[in-house]
C-alpha cells in the first residue's frame, strides 16, 4: 500500500559528543492523517574490511535528508523506515496489542558499495543488522519518551539512540501529549551540557577526594580481533560528583570494566563501562593535531539516582596526530558544575598507534621540568657566587684587621 508522507527536517543543537543531528519525521495516511511520528537522534559505528585481515571502522549519523518510501500504518502493525545516502535505510517495527504497542525490531540496512561512507571498502554488498531494543508496554494513545542511551550492538555494527520521541498508531491525527518515559530516564538525574572546562583547581563545592589513588588501568580499542590497537590509554580515573547537596567521589576499577568505541578517521571514541560508572571519551583529529573533545559520564552510586553529564566543548589532552599525550601528574578535569574528573598516570593516543605501542609523548605543563631545570641551575649558582662573595668580603677585612694591629 502506498502511503503518502510528510517530512519534517531539523537541525537541533546536539550534544557534540554523539555526533549527531535531530532528525523529526511525520508519516501521514492516505487520509493526511498523522499516523507515525518520530523525532531522534542516531549514530552508527561500523566495522568493514579494506583488505586482507584489514579492516576500518567508520562513524556517521541518521542525517537530515531522508525519506520515508516503505513505511506502512495498519490497525496492529506499523513500519517506520528511513532511507538516506547511497542505499541506506533504518526502519523501526512496531506491534500493538489492546492498550499498548511496542518495537519489535530495528533493521539497520547499509550499503558497502558507498565510498562516500565506507572508503576503500572491499565489498560491494548491501547488508543488514537487526537489533531488538526494550522499548515495550508503550501506552496507546502515548509516545516514547527517552533522553538516556540506547545502545544497540549487532555483529559489526553498533547504533546509538538517544532523545527518543516515538509514537506510533496515532489516533486522531494528532500527535499525543502524553508521554510514556524510558525506566533508564526514571532512574537518572540528567544534567545539561556545558560549554566551559578547566584543568585547574576544582570547583569549591567539590573538595580534594580522599580515596586512594585510583588504580591505573591499561585500555585499547581495536578493529578487529586479529588487528593490533587502533587506540591506547592508560590511566587511573576517580569521579567527584554531586548528590543534592551531599559530595561524594568513586574510583573507576579496571579489573570491573569493558572497553568498547571505535577508531575513525577524523573522530575516536573510547568507551569505559562498569556497574557504577560508564563513561564516553570522544577524540578529535584535524590532521594535524588530536584533542579530547568531549565527555559524556553516567555515574551510579549505591545509593541516589544516577548522575549523567556531558560536555561537548572541550580542547584538552592536545598532541600531534602520530604521537601520544602524556601527564603523570594528577589533573582535574571539571565536566559540569555537579561533576569532576581526576586523572592520576594518564597517557593516550587516540589516532596512528602503531605496532600496538605508544608513540613519542608530548607531556602536559604539570610533567614538564625543562623550565625549572635552569632556574634551579641558576639559583644554585646564584648562590654559589653569592657565598664566594660573602667569604671573599670576610676573608678581606680579617687580613686589614690584622695589618692595622702590627
Amino acid at each position: 500500500m502506498f502511503w503518502c508522507a510528510f517530512v519534517v527536517f531539523f537541525l537541533a543543537l546536539g550534544n557534540e559528543l554523539h555526533l549527531s543531528h535531530a532528525t523529526e519525521v511525520s508519516v501521514n495516511n492516505t487520509e493526511n492523517k498523522l499516523c507515525l511520528y518520530a523525532n531522534l537522534m542516531v549514530n552508527f559505528s561500523v566495522t568493514y574490511e579494506v583488505g586482507v585481515n584489514k579492516s576500518e571502522t567508520v562513524l556517521f549519523v541518521l542525517p537530515e535528508n531522508v525519506t520515508t518510501e516503505g513505511s506502512i500504518c495498519n490497525n496492529t502493525t506499523s513500519t517506520l523506515k528511513l532511507g538516506f545516502g547511497d542505499g541506506h535505510s533504518w526502519a523501526v517495527e512496531f506491534t500493538k496489542d489492546n492498550k499498548t504497542y511496542q518495537v519489535d525490531s530495528i533493521v539497520f540496512t547499509y550499503n558497502l558499495k558507498d565510498s562516500s561512507v565506507f572508503t576503500n571498502s572491499t565489498s560491494n554488498e548491501t547488508k543488514s543488522v537487526t537489533a531488538k531494543p526494550r522499548i515495550t508496554n508503550v501506552g496507546v494513545d502515548t509516545y516514547y519518551s527517552c533522553k538516556s542511551e540506547n545502545v544497540q550492538r549487532v555483529e559489526s555494527v553498533t547504533q546509538t539512540l538517544y532523545d527518543v520521541t516515538l509514537q506510533a498508531f496515532v489516533t486522531n491525527g494528532s500527535k499525543s501529549d502524553t508521554d510514556t518515559v524510558c525506566t533508564a530516564d526514571l532512574t537518572s538525574t540528567t544534567v545539561a551540557p556545558t560549554t566551559t572546562v578547566t584543568t585547574t583547581a576544582a570547583p569549591t563545592s567539590t573538595p580534594t577526594p580522599t580515596l586512594p589513588t585510583p588504580t591505573t588501568g591499561n585500555y585499547s580499542i581495536a578493529p578487529d580481533f586479529n588487528s593490533t590497537a587502533c587506540l591506547m590509554a592508560t590511566f587511573g580515573l576517580r569521579i567527584g560528583f554531586k548528590q543534592g547537596d551531599k559530595v561524594e567521589t568513586i574510583n573507576l576499577v579496571p579489573s570491573a570494566t569493558e572497553v568498547g568505541g571505535a577508531c575513525g578517521v577524523n573522530s575516536s571514541i573510547l568507551i569505559l563501562t562498569s556497574d557504577t560508572i560508564n563513561i564516553m571519551f570522544t577524540f578529535s583529529n584535524d590532521s594535524k593535531k588530536f584533542h579530547l573533545h568531549a565527555l559524556n559520564v553516567t555515574v551510579k552510586p549505591a545509593t541516589g539516582v544516577a548522575v549523567v553529564a556531558a560536555n561537548t566543548n572541550m580542547s584538552i589532552w592536545v598532541a600531534a596526530v602520530g604521537s601520544s599525550y602524556m601527564c603523570n601528574k594528577e589533573q582535574t578535569l571539571t565536566v559540569t558544575e555537579t561533576l569532576t574528573l581526576y586523572t592520576f598516570k594518564l597517557r593516550v593516543q587516540p589516532f596512528g598507534v602503531e605496532k600496538g605501542e605508544f608513540a613519542t609523548a608530548h607531556e602536559c605543563s604539570l610533567d614538564d621540568t625543562s623550565i625549572l631545570i635552569p632556574v634551579i641551575v641558576g639559583a644554585a649558582l646564584a648562590i654559589l657566587i653569592l657565598i664566594v662573595v660573602i667569604a671573599y668580603v670576610i676573608g678581606r677585612r680579617k687580613t686589614y684587621v690584622g695589618y692595622q694591629t702590627l
